[in-house]
């Protein structure tokens, strides 16, 4: 039996696709096509029905796809640990993360660790839509908001904490808004993403839960980092995690507003999460980075210590 023609099958099958496949491990897709047509001779039955835009597994190919996957990754990791029991880890850490928080988050932490590791490269994938892991093999799976359930090992990596916040020379301007109804006089810059245009949520300490108020501006986007970049030249005010704008609060390229309220863009509480499976978790590499991510992160995340700065500033300056 072909070992290659099996981890050919096995993205195909995960992926659905013999382009994707080939993408994948850097061959051509005839090449991919091939293997698969001799390992279905050699099994002697079809794994595969191939369509026009897509392919899909067989019956046959389905309980063939969960055991090669499996052996796959037990060979994988057994030979890691054979070939080198002492060394450091190495490979390809395949991540994905949604576009702004790998941006801001992810492709410094990830210099950082590779840095430690410089045996270790990274294939980062940054995007909005929710991804299947495990079909597109990957290592590590970050998610902002609420989880659906799954097989998946996910751990909880920080709360999402929003702020409301303006450039100084908008609100030089038009002056600070003192409470959540005085939103209604300010030029609010409102992100647009699948679940639709943003909605502003506020709570104060004796409220059970939180009151939406209607805001409006003239600027709304699928893409934050617009919406960042139009604050910081005065245009109006953002609601946004700390994730994404700390450095802009920290430096004073924005300012924090409306501190008395809690703010979200929804009803309830949402986390950051990180995702893998219980098989990843046996690699080497998987468990270095994870260990790493959490030192990080702990006790607080850096994107939430622009607070103390501030605190330790304005208690110099009195």
């Amino acid at each position: 039996m072909d070992l290659n023609a099996l981890r050919a099958f096995e993205r195909v099958a995960a992926t659905g696709s013999f382009t994707a496949a080939a993408r994948h491990s850097q061959r051509a897709v005839s090449s991919i096509s091939r293997q698969i047509r001799g390992l279905e001779e050699a099994v002697g039955q079809p794994l595969l029905y191939r369509h026009t835009r897509a392919v899909t597994l067989t019956e046959a190919g389905w309980r063939y796809y969960e055991e090669v996957r499996d052996i796959l990754e037990r060979l994988d990791f057994a030979t890691e640990a054979l070939a080198h029991p002492d060394a450091e880890p190495s490979g390809i850490l395949r991540i994905n993360a949604p576009v702004a928080f790998g941006q801001r988050q992810i492709v410094p932490l990830l210099h950082r660790f590779q840095s430690r590791y410089p045996s270790l490269n990274a294939e980062l994938q940054l995007n909005d839509r929710v991804v299947d892991p495990v079909r597109e093999g990957l290592d590590i799976t970050f998610r902002v908001g609420n989880l659906s359930d799954s097989s998946l090992v996910a751990r909880r990596l920080a709360p999402m904490n929003y702020v409301i916040a303006a450039a100084p020379g908008y609100l030089q301007a038009h002056g600070e808004p003192e409470s959540p109804e005085s939103l209604a006089n300010h030029n609010c810059l409102l992100y647009q993403g699948e679940m639709g245009r943003q909605r502003w949520y506020f709570q104060t300490p004796d409220q059970t839960s939180a009151v939406p108020y209607e805001v409006t501006g003239n600027l709304y986007s699928n893409d934050a980092m617009s919406l960042v970049q139009a604050a910081l030249l005065g245009q109006g005010l953002v609601m946004f995690p700390t994730w994404l704008i700390a450095n802009e609060l920290e430096f004073g390229a924005l300012v924090a507003l409306l501190d008395f309220w809690r703010c979200e863009v929804m009803p309830g509480r949402r986390d950051i999460h990180v995702l893998t499976s219980e098989r990843r978790l046996r690699s080497r590499k998987v468990r270095a980075f994870l260990d790493y991510l959490f030192a990080s992160l702990t006790p607080v995340p850096p994107w939430d210590r622009w607070r103390e700065t501030m605190l330790t500033e304005s208690g110099r300056s009195s």
